[in-house]
């Protein structure tokens, strides 16, 4: 209801309330002090009007009790739909939602949302298809959070396996704050479990009456959540007690993930940040000025010694980085990769300078200088690596089955590597990414399965007719798998199962993430049975 709408309704209200009754009213207002003046408008003659004046006298003034009286009739008039009103736009409690996006909610006693606002320009973008924020108000807290934190798994802030997502709750009532907490870290985690299974949810509980610092008093970018995550890690750090503004703007400046991070390691310096491990990497490898180059950072400080893992994404290939986390210094990674030969079969460093300074495998590269500028050059496609791959092993594309195709840079160079069977025969290759040459490859013949078999009974090919009742299957590796992790697939990321052939063996390799824990297995595909497996608890 507008308050317009409110201001007519308690009108109607007070005219339904208050009767007409003046006469009434009057009679018990005892003598009159005055003389009435009753105004008379008589006949007129020419210009001249006459007007009998006769004095009244003035009424006496009506008690405060009459207008308290009348007060109470328009507050019952108004019934409970006024008060239903008040209470819909109070606010109750404040939730907000950090990850480095920060989004304040403001949220009435019916758990409803009376406002959503976007508090820095990333958290402007999240919000975007749901106009500013606007759309959510009226909506239940959780159902307006659940979205929010949907929005965030799209814009790709929850992506990595250690991201982090902070929730806080700030009320008068802290045992309505406590219980808001609950349901709303249950909701999300139940939410990221399948979006975003590596996140984190932070939660906490802040007092609405608590006296803030006054060197700490946040802007309009930073949520009162956040501001309060800051301060522990200030308290950790002893830069609290020095009320140090400069410290305060600079651990606000990071994520939420950041600063997790740097509380779980008891870290007592202040990062870099994401932004300048970002700007490192570009400076060293020479893309800083391609609008077309992006980074994607990750941030481990809490690994010894700490770093940001930053992948640079360029046109012509990505390439890994690890930059220390308080110097700026690139640990790792290929400098100037603008400057890396296309004709660079190892390394710029051992790049040979003519063909007959290469060996066999070089030689090959040297068949189409016309692409030996730079890296930046003719990118093939993977379907030319494929004919390549083909033409090299005198087969068809109608031949082979299974095939499998990555593209991958190995030590400056853009790569692709191939799979593809034929019959009985695995074929793998890895061709060069900007020439087609063949730089290795390497063909096994599978013979034999068990006793006296010369084909593969798993695979579609001469003789079978598709999936051998001994054959687990994907489905049951995958399973096998799981069971032996003791773990649900709804618990897992980054699921990962492949079919091979060893030694006339069927296998199947299957890789999952949990958390930040990596599994990795290798089922026998007859069976079931576990061959090999192996945890990585990052």
């Amino acid at each position: 209801m507008t308050d317009r709408e409110l201001e007519q309704k308690l009108a109607e209200a007070f005219t339904r309330a208050a009767p007409d009754d003046l006469e009434a009213i009057l009679s018990r207002c005892g003598v009159q002090n005055g003389s009435v003046m009753e105004m008379k408008e008589m006949k007129s003659n020419a210009n001249i009007i006459d007007v009998e004046v006769t004095e009244v006298k003035p009424r006496k003034k009506l008690g405060p009790w009459l207008a308290a009286a009348c007060a109470a009739l328009v507050l019952l008039g108004a019934g409970s739909g006024g008060l239903a009103y008040h209470q819909s736009r109070a606010v109750a409690s404040v939730v907000s939602l950090d990850v480095n996006p920060s989004i304040e909610l403001k949220v009435n006693r019916g758990e409803r949302v009376i406002s959503c606002t976007a508090l820095n320009t990333e958290a402007a973008a999240v919000l975007f298809d749901m106009d500013g924020g606007a759309d959510l108000k009226g909506t239940k807290l959780d159902v307006a959070v659940n979205a929010i934190v949907g929005a965030l798994v799209r814009e790709g802030y929850l992506d990595s396996v250690s991201s982090a997502i902070l929730i806080s709750v700030e009320d008068k009532d802290q045992d309505r704050a406590a219980r808001l907490q609950a349901e709303l870290v249950a909701s999300v985690d139940g939410v990221l479990k399948t979006q975003a299974p590596g996140t984190s949810v932070l939660s906490q509980v802040l007092d609405a009456d608590a006296p803030a610092l006054e060197y700490m008093t946040y802007d309009s970018g930073l949520s009162a959540g956040k501001s309060a995550l800051v301060r522990k890690v200030m308290e950790m750090n002893g830069t609290l007690a020095l009320n140090s503004t400069t410290a305060f703007d600079q651990l606000a400046a990071l994520s939420v993930e950041e600063l997790n991070d740097l509380l779980e390691a008891g870290e007592k310096r202040i990062p870099i940040g994401k932004s300048a491990a970002a700007m490192a990497v570009e400076t060293y490898a020479g893309t800083a000025a391609l609008n077309a180059a992006t980074t994607d950072v990750d941030p481990e400080l809490d690994e010894n010694p700490p770093h940001y893992e930053v992948e640079l994404k360029t046109a012509f290939g990505d390439f890994d980085y690890t930059v220390d986390a308080f110097t700026g210094e690139v640990l790792s990674g290929p400098k100037d990769v603008l400057n890396i030969r296309a004709d660079t079969p190892v390394t710029p460093d051992l790049a040979p300078t003519t063909p007959d300074d290469a060996g066999p495998a070089e030689k090959n590269v040297w068949q189409n200088p016309g692409n030996a500028d730079v890296v930046g050059g003719t990118v093939i496609s993977q379907d030319e690596a494929k004919q390549a791959a083909l033409a090299h092993a005198g087969l068809a594309e109608g031949d082979v089955t299974d095939w499998k195709i990555e593209r991958d840079w190995d030590d400056g160079q853009l790569e692709y590597e191939i799979e593809f069977w034929c019959g009985n025969t695995e074929y793998d290759y890895t061709i060069h990414g900007h020439t087609c040459a063949v730089l290795k490859h390497e063909v096994d013949h599978h013979r034999e399965y068990g006793s006296g078999h010369h084909s593969d009974p798993y695979r579609g090919g001469s003789g079978t007719s598709g999936t051998a009742s001994g054959d687990v299957g994907q489905e049951g590796a995958k399973a096998a798998a799981l069971t032996h992790a003791g773990v649900a697939e709804s618990q897992t990321s980054s699921m990962k199962v492949e079919r091979d052939w060893d030694d006339g063996r069927l296998e199947y390799e299957v890789e999952f993430n949990v958390g930040r824990t990596e599994y990795e297995y290798t089922i026998d595909g007859a069976t079931g049975a576990i061959l090999e497996y192996e945890r990585d608890d990052d």
